[in-house]
């Protein structure tokens, strides 16, 4: 009855995508036309509501990463719980 038809609420949106799908036009020409226009917070709102690591997201990962559990097995020399203090 109310039915809701995003054909008609979006025209220029479906038409750019109807043209990606003939191949009248590059996925990577759209996604550069796109990530030009749009401002760095506008992008990196994007990459958060799609599960995007941002560049934040990604040194805090990074550093988590560089963090290795200590064992006296990688523990340094001089370390008295390491295997290799003497």
């Amino acid at each position: 009855m109310y039915g809701f038809n995003h054909r008609q609420t979006r025209p220029e949106t479906n038409r750019l995508i109807d043209m990606l799908d003939e191949g009248m036009i590059d996925a990577r020409a759209v996604a550069d036309m796109a990530l030009a226009f749009m401002s760095e917070h506008e992008i990196k709102q994007m990459m958060q509501a799609n599960d995007i690591p941002t560049t934040d997201q990604a040194e805090d990962e990074d550093e988590e990463a560089d963090e290795e559990e200590w064992t006296p097995d990688n523990a340094d020399f001089n370390d008295p719980g390491s295997r290799h203090h003497y």
